[in-house]
């Protein structure tokens, strides 16, 4: 398995600060709608972008204030709808993103040789903050360590109850335009409002939404599984998939059945993990996967649209069908499960946690969250672009990590039991 590295303590020789928008924004609040403000999206995501030669801190913070002017929301703060948690809205009240300096004894090359696998350590390259929840921590909270060697580390984290992926990514990109090219306008305006996602009146609950059903009868096992994956030593896997690998899984499919390299990757680690935790053959187990339901709403989401606009496409299968047959079965699962998201669907979900403020059903389910094919590798701040992107941390949930320099494939994080890390490396593996 691939090594990792421990980092050291960060030497903060300055205390943190608040950057505002450079301007004057508006003072309102802002709805969140129902998928913004689910109960499991309630963390922060958190980047991690390694750089050769760092930017100037004075020039991160002026840029990140001009930016803020136009993704104001970011710097608001979130609250409770009249003092019941189970609703949010934010107050875009100007507050500020947190800004930290830091500085850490290691160098890029170090850094570079253990990147593939993050462990605990690595948090320390975000500040922690003192707070007593979730909603009490800015939206935005942003961490630039200098390295010894002159090259940087930043690292961000921004609320996935305002923000999905792919509006990180054009957050970001427009952070990084603005460093590099101050006197330019954003290539994508931020489309700020998210009433278009509503719940109807009267609610109209049209679909089964098995992302969020627990089968009873199964109840006893998969209550062990989690208990297994909640106990163990966790430690993250990491493989890299090149294009060629992700052809050779894609040609187990062909020629009848067409399929994107999502699609076959998501399979072929579903499965992969099925069998590397040895479940019982009786259990029926999930993928639950992003899918961007912007184009499938009626009519689409406005171009620049940055708030949580993606739903959980849900395949199934009982372990015995998933681990006993090829690699084609459990691709056209994952193909039904997203070819089921339309407009009335998502519609659908809303109305459901607008009734029930359910939570999806993880107790036997392999959770993947697409960050490749986003841009997110790209960012450049004037000094070029990171020789590393990817997490800050390896949770439980599986991550397709962009690789850098190369659009086409793709990294695959997750963390498994430590008694099972090799033998799920070893299955991933083409």
């Amino acid at each position: 398995m691939k090594k990792s590295i421990e980092i050291p303590d960060c030497d903060y020789t300055k205390e943190p600060v608040l950057v505002t928008p450079n301007g004057q924004t508006p003072n309102h609040t802002l709805y969140l709608s129902n998928i913004d403000d689910q109960r499991f999206l309630r963390f922060s995501i958190r980047y991690l972008y390694l750089y050769k030669r760092s930017v100037a801190p004075a020039t991160l913070r002026a840029s990140l204030s001009a930016v803020l002017r136009e993704y104001y929301p970011l710097a608001g703060r979130l609250r409770a709808v009249g003092g019941d948690s189970e609703k949010l809205e934010l107050d875009c009240n100007g507050e500020g993103a947190l800004f930290v300096e830091a500085s850490s004894a290691i160098s890029v090359d170090q850094f570079l040789d253990g990147s593939q696998r993050p462990n605990k350590s690595w948090r320390k390259l975000l500040y922690r903050l003192d707070s007593q929840n979730f909603i009490s921590i800015p939206p935005l909270v942003i961490q630039v360590t200098h390295l010894r060697c002159g090259g940087m580390i930043l690292c961000t984290a921004l609320s996935h109850s305002l923000i999905d992926g792919i509006g990180t990514a054009q957050f970001l990109q427009a952070w990084a335009h603005i460093t590099s090219k101050p006197n330019s306008s954003l290539p994508i305006h931020p489309f700020h409002g998210r009433n278009v996602l509503k719940p109807r009146i009267p609610l109209q609950i049209t679909s089964a939404h098995s992302e969020f059903t627990c089968h009873a009868t199964q109840q006893p096992a998969s209550s062990l599984l989690d208990q297994f994956l909640r106990c163990e030593e966790l430690v993250p896997v990491s493989v890299t998939f090149t294009p060629s690998q992700i052809l050779q899984l894609k040609k187990l499919c062909i020629p009848s059945l067409k399929c994107t390299s999502f699609e076959a990757l998501a399979a072929h680690v579903w499965r992969s993990w099925a069998v590397a935790l040895d479940l019982p053959f009786s259990l029926r187990v999930k993928l639950l996967f992003s899918v961007n339901a912007r184009s499938r709403l009626k009519p689409e989401l406005p171009k620049g649209f940055y708030g949580n606009g993606f739903v959980l496409g849900c395949a199934e299968s009982a372990v015995e069908e998933l681990v006993g047959s090829n690699e084609r079965y459990g691709v056209e699962l994952v193909k039904e499960a997203k070819e089921s998201v339309s407009d009335e669907r998502v519609r659908s979900l809303i109305d459901l946690i607008e009734e029930k403020r359910g939570s999806p059903d993880l107790s036997a389910s392999l959770v993947i969250s697409q960050w490749s094919k986003l841009g997110l590798e790209e960012l450049d701040f004037g000094e070029g672009r990171p020789l590393h992107m990817g997490s800050l941390a390896s949770e439980i949930y599986c991550l397709f990590l962009p690789v850098v320099g190369d659009f086409h494939a793709f990294t695959v994080l997750m963390s498994v039991p430590e008694k099972v890390a090799e033998k799920f490396e070893q299955y991933l593996k083409v």
